[in-house]
């Protein structure tokens, strides 16, 4: 099987190790019937965020990482507000919350409605969404590395 370049990382290995919390269980109020919205229900969530870890590895510092702890809180949060009628809402809306750290090059989420209104016995609903942070025309930058700027409104004279 052929793995993109998304999975594989580029050729510094750049977003190619995977930060997984699973099993995150959260009471939310979302659905398209009135009493999903009233009573509402569990939803568990799933995330799979690819990053480099080799910053955090080489300094053991929290700073140089995802915080999960505070990534669940805002997940948590996410959840419990503002419901929504369609799972789909959900789902981007907790990738929005993981890609909002710039060190997330990607993320995988799942979102479980095992009590959804369905009329049969069924183990689960789920829905799985892979979004990527869309790139600069250079690329996101490698970390801790910054991009010389030209500044057009000077002269070759001026310029070091």
């Amino acid at each position: 099987m052929m793995m993109t370049s998304e999975e594989a990382g580029d050729q510094t290995g750049r977003a190619s190790d995977r930060l997984a919390v699973r099993g995150i269980e959260i009471t939310g109020y979302h659905g398209v019937f009135d009493f999903e919205r009233r009573e509402g229900q569990r939803f568990v969530v799933d995330l799979v965020l690819g990053l480099d870890t080799r910053p955090a590895a080489l300094s053991d510092d929290l700073q140089d990482t995802v915080d999960y702890g505070t990534l669940v809180t805002a997940v948590v949060h996410a959840v419990e507000s503002d419901p929504v009628s369609l799972i789909e809402s959900l789902v981007q809306r907790i990738a929005d919350v993981c890609l909002s750290d710039a060190r997330v090059a990607w993320v995988e989420v799942t979102v479980h409605k095992p009590e959804a209104p369905v009329p049969a016995t069924f183990a689960d609903v789920t829905l799985t969404v892979r979004r990527t942070r869309p790139a600069g025309p250079l690329g996101p930058p490698e970390p801790g590395v910054t991009r010389a700027t030209t500044d057009p409104t000077r002269t070759g004279e001026d310029r070091d």
